[in-house]
Order: C-alpha cells, then structure tokens, then sequence
C-alpha cells in the first residue's frame, strides 16, 4: 500500500476487489492524488458513491465521513449535504455513466442549474459492465456489447455531434472536463480546479473495462489491447485526429462566475427574514 493510501484509504478495501485489468484504480488513484496535491485531509472531504463499478469499488474507501445513494439520487443527497455542511468541506462524488448520464440525468441537471458546489468524477467504463455487458448513454457508435452485437447503433449522448458535457454546460456547470484513465497528470490538474471551483463541476473520466466491454468490442480480455484501443481514440483538445472519440482536458472553465446553490439559499433566506421582520 503506497502512501496516499495508507493516508486516505481504509486498508481493508486495499486492494480493490474490481477484475483484473479494469482501470477504475487508476481514476481512484487520480482523484486521491488530487485531494493530496491540494493539500486537503480526510476530515475536509465528504465523500459520496452510487450505483454500478465504479461505486461498488469506491465505496467504503475514504477513511472520512461518506455515503452511498440509490441508483441515480446521489446528486439530490448531496445537494441537502451542501446546505448543512461549512462552506469549507469539500464534496466528491465518484459514479458511473449509467448514474450519472441515465437515470441520474434530471438530478444531475438540476444540481447544475443550482451550481450546487461539488466534485463530480464519471467513471466511465462505456456501458453497463457491472449487470454484464449492455450499451449505455456513452458508448461508442458501432460498438459491439452483450444487447448490440452487431454494434450499437443508437443515437446517444457521445454520438453524431452531440456531447453530454456541453448539454450539463448550458444546464449551468461551472467546471467541466474530460480524461481517459491513462492521462495520468493531467487529469489530477483538472480533478484540483474542479475541486477548488465554487459550484458544480464534473469530470468525465473513460475507462477500460476488459472483462465485458473488451471482450465483446475487441474480442480479447487482453488488458493492454483495451488500454491501446482507448488512448488511440483519444487526444488532447485541440488536437483531434479523424478517429478521436473523446477530446480530453478542459471542456468548459467559468470556475466562481456564478452564485453557488448554498450561499444563496442562505442569502434570500435572511433576506426573508429580514422583510418578515419589518
């Protein structure tokens, strides 16, 4: 166990229990080394999870103050947090695409409406790896799945000019990005900005999954061939290539432009109470 983790982990959950090869560890890994480089201790964050891979293995794991919501909600929870936590405590949220970008959709817009202030890391694995293998909200166009295997060819929300990133853009996030999970420091600098913005910020961060995904895409669990097969689709923005899926770095920074859900909530509440009293 290195250090990070001995000092935010719990040692009991070290290591994953995730298959062999997912790269889900190196997200983790990402955001932790994020909180560290800020300087934060464990009694500054709170940490949530949700449903799926990705809160599965990351839940129960910050050695602080954390909680798990139901498939879709943990965004609405955290919502009520903001309002009873200090200013100063930082929320992050770790969750999966089918959370965040499928039935978690509507919670996840209204608390970019708001710009309620926390940390949103996706994690990404392309489809729902966890319940065996169907496609989702993010998976390549043409990819071959458990319930697509002639290839997936619905319109979704990473296909045919459409970007989820830019419609939680116009909902009012304040801080958005995109890595995959071998983009390494770079994506520990976008996960530090999302965290030290006052509002809502997300970042979207793909991972290889080669116990199902790769399997059924690739036709091999080989982990290096899945890990090849997503950092040759991908490319910094700006640099695009004709075969980019997913351009990484910063998608949208207005970091602290806007009111931040709380610190409002408790502006126009004394406001109130200040009319009331007249």
């Amino acid at each position: 166990m290195d250090y990070l983790s001995k000092k935010y982990l719990r040692s009991r959950k070290i290591p994953s229990t995730a298959c062999s090869g997912c790269g889900l560890g190196l997200n983790h890994k990402a955001v932790v080394q994020a909180v560290y480089e800020l300087g934060l201790e464990v009694e500054d964050v709170v940490w949530g999870t949700s449903i799926g891979c990705a809160g599965r293995q990351t839940f129960g794991t910050w050695k602080g103050d954390g909680f798990a919501g139901t498939h879709g909600r943990v965004y609405a929870i955290a919502r009520g947090l903001r309002l009873t936590l200090p200013p100063e405590k930082k929320i992050i949220l770790t969750v999966g695409d089918g959370d965040a970008f499928g039935i978690g959709l509507l919670h996840l817009i209204h608390a970019s409406r708001c710009n309620a202030d926390m940390t949103i890391i996706v994690n990404d694995n392309l489809g729902y790896m966890s319940t065996g293998g169907q496609y989702g909200w993010t998976t390549p166009h043409g990819s071959k799945t458990d319930s697509s295997p002639y290839g997936m060819y619905e319109h979704n929300l990473m296909s045919d000019g459409m970007d989820v990133l830019g419609v939680l853009k116009h909902a009012g996030a304040t801080f958005l990005a995109r890595h995959v999970a071998m983009d390494g420091q770079r994506a520990v600098e976008s996960i530090k900005k999302g965290i030290q913005n006052r509002g809502l910020s997300l970042i979207h961060m793909v991972f290889p999954c080669p116990t199902n995904f790769g399997s059924r895409e690739l036709g091999t669990r080989d982990t290096v061939k899945i890990y090849e097969w997503i950092e040759n689709q991908a490319a910094p923005l700006g640099q695009e290539k004709e075969n980019t899926v997913w351009a990484t770095g910063v998608y949208f920074d207005a970091s602290n432009s806007r009111p931040e859900f709380s610190e409002s909530i408790r502006k126009n509440v004394e406001t109130i109470r200040r009319t009331a009293a007249l």
